[in-house]
């Protein structure tokens, strides 16, 4: 029996380095890199960083990132200037674009689109909100005082959720030493990616809910989902007041149909521009998403593209 269990032991471990040697070789497992909070409260990465981001549980989406010098995955290094035309793009993971290449960003093509008259500066940080979107903002006034045209992804259900910022810890854990112990293995890393190590950590989740004294969220209805949008208001109304928002430059990129009226009215009555790039997405003659998750395709891109240089025309940023 014993030898039987050292034999079962021997075994798995083969098999666990056979599989960890084909994750490397097939490169399944993505580069991940390092996080980091800065001296002005910003959370993005450390700059400097190159790798590969990889999507589908069977190497779907390849494509490399570059983390600039500012701490962001894009073409440009940002050096906004007075005399030039400048554009910035804030957003979470769809303006980070770790699901594209980042030569074919949204940024990149606005700015082929124009020739190069214009440089695009993509803040785009997986997770963020709005509440991370207008303290960096603020936090680089400086830089952005000098920015021509500032767009600003949102989506009302999930960006709302605090009316001031604050550093979350979710994320920076990633960081731990265990952490970054356990992302050495391309084989962990791997399962975590296409989802085989989710029931495991929703296990861990509900025990530690459990002993927290809570419970995963029911049912909502339409009386809480309308004290939630009211809340949601609040909340963007104190943002505003704390960390500004110059409504001349400043435009916010939502889809409109998923937009509680009770916000869209706000917008309207109190001058604040948005782009509703719903619209056209879903109309579109085909997909504009990736196969495996929501992020936007090459073709979705493009249409956001298209969207912002027609803004940029008829606001006179460019002719």
């Amino acid at each position: 029996m014993k030898k039987l269990v050292i034999k079962l032991g021997v075994y798995a471990f083969l098999i666990l380095i056979s599989l960890e040697v084909l994750v490397r070789i097939f490169y399944l497992g993505e580069d991940k890199p390092s996080r980091f909070v800065d001296e002005n409260r910003v959370e993005k990465w450390r700059p400097n960083q190159e790798g590969y981001s990889v999507t589908g549980n069977r190497n779907q989406n390849f494509v490399r990132y570059n983390i600039n010098s500012s701490g962001f995955n894009s073409y440009q290094e940002f050096e906004p200037t007075e005399d030039g035309y400048e554009v910035a793009l804030v957003g979470d993971s769809f303006i980070e674009g770790f699901h594209q290449p980042y030569k074919s960003s949204i940024g990149r093509k606005i700015e082929l689109e124009l020739g190069e008259k214009i440089k695009v500066f993509e803040y785009g940080y997986a997770g963020y909100d709005m509440a991370d979107q207008m303290h960096l903002i603020h936090a680089y006034r400086e830089d952005f005082e000098l920015i021509d045209r500032i767009y600003i992804k949102m989506k009302f259900s999930n960006d709302l959720n605090r009316g001031e910022y604050y550093i979350q810890s979710e994320r920076l854990n990633l960081e731990s030493p265990l952490n970054k112990a356990l992302k050495k293995s391309k084989l962990l890393v791997y399962l975590s990616e296409i989802g085989a190590l989710t029931p495991v950590k929703n296990m861990i989740n509900d025990a530690r809910m459990l002993v927290q004294g809570s419970s995963r969220s029911k049912s909502v209805t339409q009386q809480k989902t309308e004290s939630k949008d009211k809340m949601f208001l609040e909340n963007f109304k104190n943002l505003v007041a704390l960390y500004g928002y110059d409504k001349d430059k400043t435009v916010l990129l939502m889809d409109v149909s998923t937009t509680p009226k009770l916000f869209l009215d706000y917008l309207d009555t109190n001058g604040f521009d948005y782009i509703d790039f719903g619209q056209k997405l879903n109309n579109a003659d085909r997909n504009t998403t990736l196969v495996y998750d929501r992020h936007w395709n090459n073709f979705g891109r493009t249409l956001i593209a298209e969207l912002l240089v027609e803004d940029l025309k008829v606001a006179g940023i460019i002719n």
